[in-house]
C-alpha cells in the first residue's frame, strides 16, 4: 500500500504554493477569496486548516486536490505544476495522486462496503480479482475487513466515514484531503476517525490536510494554519491529541 511514499519522500515539500490568490467575479463584484498565500507542506505531514466560515479554507484545500485553480501564483503537488495542466491531465493526476475524504461520506447506497472502496480502482488497469484484494486491504486497515458485504444503511455514520477513508487510501494516493471529515459525527465516533486518520499519518506515512471547524479534531493533526479573509495568520505547534 505505501509504494509511492518512497517516491513522496523524495519530494521537499510536497506542497509548494507560492503567491496563491483566487478571486471570484460576481458580476461587478470582486471577490478575493485567497489572498499571496505561501505555503509548504512537507512529505508525511498532517496539517489542519482551520477558520471561520467563508475564510477560503475550503477553497485553498480543493485547489492543493486540484479541484480549482488559483487566479495568480504557482501550485506544485509531488512534483508537479498542477495549475498549468490541462482538465484531463488533472483528472489523471487526481486519481494518482490524491484521495478524498467529505463530511457527507458519499457512498453509493446500492453497493457493499467492498464494492463501494473498489470505485476508484474502476478507471485503472487491474483486474477484478486485484480489485477486490486491494479493497480487502484498505477495508482491514480502517477494521472492517467484517462490514465488506454490508451496505451503508447497514452501517454507522462513524462506519461509513471509515469506508470512505478505505475508499480514498485503496490506490495508495500520495495526499489525502479531509473537508470536515468529523462533521457529521457524534464525539465518540469523530474521535475513532480521527485516531484512524493520525494512524494512517503515522504508522503508514500518508499526508493529509484536513480542514475542520473544530478546534478538538485539530487537535489530532501535527500543526494547525489559520486563515482568515483569504490571508494565513497563524501557525501552531502539534495539538495535545497528536501522537496519540
Amino acid at each position: 500500500m505505501d509504494a509511492s511514499l518512497e517516491r513522496g519522500a523524495m519530494i521537499d515539500p510536497l506542497v509548494c504554493l507560492r503567491g496563491v490568490s483566487k478571486v471570484y467575479e460576481r458580476g461587478r463584484q470582486r471577490v478575493e477569496v485567497l489572498q499571496r498565500v505561501d505555503l509548504d507542506i512537507p512529505a508525511g505531514d498532517f496539517l489542519a486548516l482551520m477558520g471561520p466560515s467563508g475564510s477560503g479554507k475550503s477553497t485553498l484545500l480543493n485547489m492543493i486536490a486540484g479541484l480549482d485553480a488559483p487566479t495568480e501564483g504557482t501550485l506544485q503537488v509531488a512534483g508537479q505544476r498542477i495549475e498549468r495542466m490541462s482538465e484531463a491531465a488533472l483528472a489523471r493526476w487526481r486519481a494518482a495522486n490524491v484521495g478524498f475524504v467529505f463530511q457527507f461520506y458519499n457512498l453509493l447506497p446500492a453497493l457493499s462496503a467492498q464494492k463501494n472502496v473498489e470505485l476508484p480502482l474502476l478507471l485503472t488497469r487491474l483486474s477484478a480479482a486485484r480489485r477486490r484484494r486491494h479493497a480487502a486491504i484498505a477495508l482491514d486497515l480502517v477494521g472492517l475487513a467484517d462490514r465488506a458485504s454490508h451496505k451503508p444503511s447497514e452501517l454507522s455514520g462513524g462506519q461509513q466515514q471509515r469506508v470512505a477513508i478505505a475508499r480514498a487510501i485503496v490506490s495508495d494516493p500520495t495526499l489525502l484531503v479531509c473537508d470536515e471529515p468529523t462533521g457529521d459525527l457524534d464525539r465518540h465516533s469523530a474521535e475513532e476517525v480521527l485516531l484512524l486518520l493520525q494512524r494512517l499519518n503515522r504508522d503508514h506515512g500518508k499526508t493529509m490536510i484536513m480542514v475542520t471547524h473544530d478546534p478538538k479534531a485539530a487537535e489530532f493533526a501535527k500543526r494547525t494554519l489559520h486563515l482568515d479573509k483569504g490571508v494565513l495568520i497563524e501557525t501552531a505547534g502539534a495539538g495535545a491529541g497528536a501522537g496519540r
